[in-house]
Order: structure tokens, then C-alpha cells, then sequence
């Protein structure tokens, strides 16, 4: 597993909950060269004194090179963490969207990245036809889970229409390949795939 030590006097902002590590802030990074090139890989973060202070998604082509997943040293970043956080995200949001006696005409935001603590993830659903949930991958960290997140969505929402929507210069500070597409079920409308 990679680790990084951060900077003396820089582990401030991640003891005050700042889920951004910035590549200035690292003094070093152990591992074995291929977890270092690769995007998303989870990392331990401690400070110059070895104490743990967080795990990480490691981006290594990103100023941001490291998001952080968790503040918690007993909490595993796996696919039950991913579950835990979406169903919590839905859990707030869902509820205003499914009451009939609303008209959805706008996309309805369901996940909104560090808010939900899923560093980069954005998304909507929208209302036309059967349903679309449109995602977008933000950071390396839930590029690299992308296929666990789909299938929680999918099984959380009970929406099995899932489109990608890329905004590529994001992804491309990010060190991550463009491209929008549909990721489960049918494609988009031509009006919403546009629109996204």
C-alpha cells in the first residue's frame, strides 16, 4: 500500500477535515513504483511523525494528488464503504424526489461529491422516459470504483439506466481519459445526452 507522509505544519488541514491533499504538502510517498502510477490506488496518509491522519484515493497527474476517503483508521475503504455512503447520500435526498405529487422537470441532484464524502462523484437523475442517472467521475479515486458504484446506484435507486457525462478538462487534470457513454441500460435521449 502507498503511503504518504505529509509535510510537518501541513497536516492542519486535514486534522480540521479538508479532504484535499495537495502535492505540496507531501514530503514523501513509499510504495512500489506500479501502486505509484496508478490512479486511484488507496493510500495511507500520516504525519511527519508517523500518526495516521486519513486514507486516501492517490491521483498521481493531479495537483490534488490525493482525496481523502475516510478520517477513520478502522474504517476499510471497500465496496460496503461505497454502499454505506450512497445509501446515506439517497437517504437525504431521495425522499423529495420520489413524493408523486411532484413534477420533475430538472435533473434532481442525488450525490454531490465531498458533501457525501465520494471525492469527485457527481449525480442527477432525470426524469424522462424510464428514468436516467448521469454520473460524473471526478477524481481517480471514484474512476478507479466505478463499476461498485454503478451497481450500488443501480441497486439503490432502482434506475437501471446509468450515463456517464465527462467533463473533460476535469478529467484531464485528473490524468484520466475523456468520454461520456452509457455505463448500464439504455441510452439517453439525444436532448439529454446534449445536455449533460
Amino acid at each position: 500500500m502507498l503511503i504518504l507522509t505529509i509535510k510537518q505544519g501541513k497536516e492542519k488541514s486535514l486534522l480540521d477535515g479538508d479532504p484535499w491533499i495537495y502535492l505540496s504538502a507531501i514530503e514523501r510517498v513509499d510504495g512500489k513504483f506500479h501502486e505509484r502510477m496508478k490512479s486511484g490506488a488507496t493510500c495511507l496518509v500520516r504525519s511527519s511523525k508517523s500518526e495516521f491522519l486519513a486514507r486516501a484515493a492517490w491521483s498521481p497527474k493531479s495537483q490534488i494528488r490525493a482525496r481523502v476517503w475516510t478520517f477513520d483508521e478502522t474504517e476499510a475503504v471497500d465496496h460496503a464503504m461505497f454502499k454505506r455512503r450512497i445509501h446515506a447520500a439517497l437517504t437525504k435526498r431521495l425522499p423529495l424526489i420520489t413524493k408523486s405529487d411532484v413534477k420533475l422537470e430538472k435533473p434532481q441532484l442525488l450525490i454531490n461529491a465531498e458533501e457525501d464524502q465520494l471525492p469527485g462523484l457527481v449525480v442527477e437523475y432525470h426524469a424522462i422516459q424510464q428514468g436516467f442517472l448521469a454520473c460524473q467521475f471526478q477524481a481517480a479515486g471514484v474512476d478507479a470504483w466505478k463499476v461498485a458504484i454503478v451497481k450500488t446506484l443501480i441497486t439503490e435507486t432502482g434506475c437501471s439506466n446509468v450515463y456517464e457525462h465527462t467533463d473533460y478538462l476535469v478529467r484531464k487534470g485528473e490524468g484520466l481519459p475523456g468520454g461520456s457513454g452509457v455505463l448500464a441500460g439504455d441510452a439517453p435521449p439525444a436532448n439529454l445526452s446534449g445536455l449533460l
